[in-house]
């Protein structure tokens, strides 16, 4: 499925919020993102209408089977890149920048080629 690199930022940060907080509202993550509820509600219209989310009367937002499995697969792209550049001596702060900025273009295959490397190193 075709999703782009802002949508992909937002189901992953529901995602991440999901573990931190009992429930994810618009607010939460115009909050956690430092952007406008306004352009949140737009996003969230937006992946509503796609079926990546559903949205509660009450506000709350899930994500829904298609918007989990690719949150999962950004963050775990996310994850793996920025343990990665730090074990190559990437200062933390700057491996976080750079692994949310490859984990949207990186290839299925490059990354997973990177996932089989970093395995064997650590088995």
């Amino acid at each position: 499925m075709i999703i782009n690199e802002s949508a992909e930022n937002y189901l992953e940060t529901i995602l991440i919020l999901s573990h931190r907080l009992p429930v994810v509202r618009a607010v939460d993550i115009a909050t956690e993102l430092g952007f406008k509820k306004s352009s949140v509600s737009i996003a969230m219209k937006n992946l509503r209408e796609k079926g990546h989310i559903t949205v509660a009367d009450s506000g709350f937002i899930t994500l829904t089977e298609s918007g989990r499995a690719i949150a999962e697969e950004i963050y775990e792209r996310h994850l793996l890149l920025s343990s990665w550049l730090t074990t190559l001596g990437v200062d933390p702060k700057v491996a976080v920048t750079d692994a949310c900025k490859i984990e949207h273009v990186i290839s299925r295959e490059s990354f997973d080629a990177i996932k089989k490397h970093v395995n064997s190193e650590n088995a």
